[in-house]
């Protein structure tokens, strides 16, 4: 059976990949509890890259159990995790991130994608609320007005616009997003994770 999350660590650098593209690697509650069990394992991470195989990064909750997993409490101890990391954190957009799965590229330090990246967040399609966090760390990227565009509206935003409202830190071709990522991340091996985290927490 093929695990639906791999994860990788070249010394203290993790990258964990979603594993479900026949899927869109839509997350499942038993993913879902996985990632936060990862992202706490992390804690001490000189760097975490998170990533997906395919052409999609997530399109969030598993739509065959939307309404169950839309208060899954692991969606903010996932992100909560994130926050929490010592290390730089790094989400490499494959491609469109949707729903609940932009709360863990809101938590991360650097967003990079490709080109054909989108995100969006469709809580007024779908009939559930965002995650309790994901709209005040969205406003603190791209603004308030911006931010309900996305979930008010129901904007999808292509890579373009992301990049240039703020969402998006990078785009990168599709077969340099993890060199890229990756030589981010690289930049941690020797450094002093006391003063990575003082850092971080300055900004």
């Amino acid at each position: 059976m093929t695990e639906s999350i791999r994860v990788a660590k070249d010394g203290d650098i993790w990258t964990v990949t979603l594993n479900r593209p026949d899927k869109a690697n839509a997350l499942t509650g038993v993913m879902l509890d996985r990632l936060a069990k990862i992202t706490e394992e992390a804690r001490d991470a000189r760097a975490l890259i998170l990533t997906g195989s395919g052409k999609i990064f997530s399109a969030g909750a598993d739509l065959e159990d939307v309404e169950n997993l839309a208060t899954h409490p692991a969606w903010e101890q996932i992100s909560a995790n994130i926050i929490r990391i010592n290390g730089l954190t790094i989400a490499a957009l494959n491609g469109t991130v949707a729903g609940g799965a932009m709360g863990m590229m809101l938590a991360c330090d650097l967003r990079i994608a490709t080109p054909h990246a989108k995100a969006f967040y469709p809580v007024m399609r779908v009939g559930v609320l965002p995650q309790p966090s994901d709209p005040g760390r969205m406003a603190k990227l791209i603004g308030p007005a911006r931010t309900k565009m996305i979930l008010l509206a129901g904007e999808k935003v292509a890579a373009e616009t992301a990049l240039a409202w703020g969402l998006f830190d990078e785009i990168q071709q599709t077969e340099q997003l993890m060199h890229r990522a990756h030589a981010l991340a690289n930049t941690m091996q020797t450094a002093n994770l006391s003063h990575v985290k003082t850092i971080k927490n300055a900004v």
